[in-house]
């Protein structure tokens, strides 16, 4: 079961990680909610190094990409339940609109990134290479987002009249 950390720790745990000869695999996202396509992605993307590194997007970082509404789920949720995971060594929020800052401070082996990436637009893609690093771009293997659930929610909802307000709290 992975960890929540503190930037400085997280830091501080990959200088002692990479010492001791282990490959680091990072990779980033809002992970706002969960599904099979993330579970699949996150198993996938650990079996390619002994570490697996996760930065999350803070909600004001989610709410600069994708608008007001979002995140569903707060940060803190988002990141506990990631480092629930069984394939999750470490998550760490990051505030920024993307995760070059992060990937500095990481230094990882692997870089992975999600869905129609080609490698050359993955941010932190040419700092990981520069080191010697790999970087890979993963397919979603469940064709599936945060969005789309959403949608389906709603969609459901209102195919029975239902108001839009989803609990009864």
């Amino acid at each position: 079961m992975g960890r929540m950390v503190s930037r400085e720790i997280l830091r501080r745990e990959c200088e002692r990680i990479r010492r001791e000869g282990k490959r680091i695999v990072f990779t980033n996202g809002c992970f706002d909610i969960l599904h099979a396509g993330h579970v699949r992605y996150l198993a996938r993307a650990r079996s390619m190094g002994d570490v697996l590194v996760i930065g999350l997007n803070s909600d004001e970082s989610v709410r600069g990409i994708k608008g007001a509404l979002r995140p569903i789920n707060p940060e803190r949720e988002r990141a506990e339940v990631l480092a629930a995971m069984a394939s999750v060594d470490y998550v760490a929020l990051f505030d920024e609109p993307d995760p070059a800052a992060i990937i500095r401070e990481v230094q990882p082996d692997v870089l992975v990134k999600g869905g129609d990436w080609p490698v050359e637009s993955i941010v932190g893609a040419d700092q990981v290479q520069a080191r010697g690093g790999t970087v890979v771009s993963v397919p979603f293997e469940v064709e599936s987002s945060t969005t789309k659930i959403v949608d389906r929610i709603l969609a459901r909802h209102a195919s029975l009249g239902e108001p839009r307000r989803l609990s009864s709290q």
